[in-house]
């Protein structure tokens, strides 16, 4: 591999580790905080101290020959035992039971990180090998229990992180089952870069060079074992956000039609034309919610019952569903009010029995407000139906099929002759 294999990993584990630095200053004393953040933390490590350059300047620095390969498995140790505790304490549990294991796993791997290297330093290891620590050094003593304990400690924590996950998996959904799959994935690879690691030292053991597994096949299955293991983690913590802003996005791109309609009418002036580029889709969605909210409100007045009871009752008659035949309605009626207010904005209001509003009944006014009110009220989703049957009608009246909406009274043409 060549170093930027080592260190471009290490700079994308590094953003996320300082991404979740603020979450861990406000739950320092959460237990699966703590975990994601050692875990992302320590595979960063791994790769920036397993880069040969890293490798061999720690050497240099030390002055110690082949020092740099129990920091770099050390430093692998953690990152074993952060996945299992990360997964303990993700999976939840009686709170005692929870403690009890995430003891039980801190121990075994503190023993083993302690004991590598002791086991180091009782061997003997003079030649520099900046790759091929493992499988050169594969048959001398001290240093080959060294080899042995790291690779099979990386193996027992993903063998075991690959099972919890797949037995939790079958008992959950939506994006958490999402990022446990994709978790899987991850602890499968760095159960395959120990297992790819370890056949070459038993190789070694039996006199035979397979080096090349150790040195070309196993690092970028770690990389990549490592990468998918972080996004397995992050997955179910982001996605529900990601997914809760392409909603709002979406609702907001619906509303596009009914808005069309509303910010046209002439003589209204309820705010700013919308939220700022730079807003995220759900401020922009709230935003052109409250302005539609209250437009709507200031139609009122002429909101027709009659041309809702129409609209509904010919669109039903037509096939539509009770509840599209209802939307129908509604959008007839404020297209007819936008209507109505556009002939006053343009011409002198004309007199009721020029219209025949005269012996429109004050209570239809009322009727027609009340049904349009209830049907878009904060929080029952109603307004993104009317923005598509106001958007039917704009593509009705495009497509030359005449007035959309029955009931509709078209403005007469303001003449601007004396």
């Amino acid at each position: 591999m060549r170093s930027s294999d080592y260190y471009v990993p290490s700079a994308f584990l590094a953003l996320v580790f300082v991404a979740k630095l603020p979450a861990l200053v406000r739950g320092r004393n959460n237990p699966l905080i703590r975990s994601v953040c050692a875990l992302v933390g320590t595979a960063g490590l791994c790769f920036f101290f397993g880069a040969p350059p890293t490798i061999s300047a720690v050497n240099e620095l030390t002055g110690i020959p082949n020092v740099s390969g129990p920091l770099v498995y050390m430093i692998m140790g953690v990152f074993d035992c952060s996945c299992l505790v990360l997964i303990v304490n993700w999976r939840g549990g009686p709170p005692d039971r929870v403690r009890r294991r995430t003891r039980q796993w801190i121990a075994v791997y503190a023993v083993a990180t302690v004991a590598l290297p002791v086991l180091f330093f009782l061997g003997e290891a003079p030649e520099e090998r900046l790759r091929d620590l493992d499988t050169y050094y594969a048959t001398t003593p001290y240093i080959r229990e060294m080899i042995v304990l790291y690779l099979g400690a990386h193996l027992l924590s993903a063998t075991v992180t690959t099972v919890l996950c797949l037995r939790w998996a079958r008992h959950v959904g939506g994006w958490l089952r999402a990022g446990l799959t994709v978790l899987v994935c991850g602890f499968v690879l760095n159960w395959a870069f120990s297992a790819t690691k370890l056949t070459a030292v038993v190789a070694a053991w039996c006199g035979r060079d397979l080096s090349g597994l150790s040195t070309g096949a196993a690092p970028p299955v770690a990389a990549v074992g490592a990468l998918v293991t972080a996004v397995g983690f992050l997955l179910p913590l982001i996605g529900p956000r990601l997914e809760e802003q392409a909603t709002a996005w979406t609702a907001y791109r619906r509303l596009a039609p009914l808005w069309r309609l509303l910010r046209t009418t002439p003589g209204e002036t309820g705010g700013p034309a919308g939220a700022s580029w730079w807003a995220s889709p759900r401020t922009r969605r709230t935003v052109r919610e409250t302005l539609i909210h209250d437009r709507l409100l200031t139609l009122g007045p002429r909101l027709d019952d009659g041309v809702r009871q129409r609209a509904a009752e010919r669109a039903a008659a037509e096939g539509a569903s009770a509840g599209n035949a209802a939307v129908a309605g509604l959008a007839a009626m404020v297209r007819a009010a936008v209507a109505e207010t556009e002939t006053e904005t343009g011409a002198a209001a004309p007199e009721p029995e020029e219209t025949g509003t005269a012996d429109r009944p004050d209570w239809g006014v009322s009727a027609g407000a009340a049904a349009l009110m209830a049907a878009v009220r904060p929080g029952s989703g109603g307004l993104v139906p009317l923005a598509r049957a106001v958007g039917r009608a704009e593509c009705s009246e495009c497509g030359g099929g005449g007035a959309a909406d029955p009931g509709v009274r078209r403005p007469p043409p303001v003449r601007s002759g004396r």
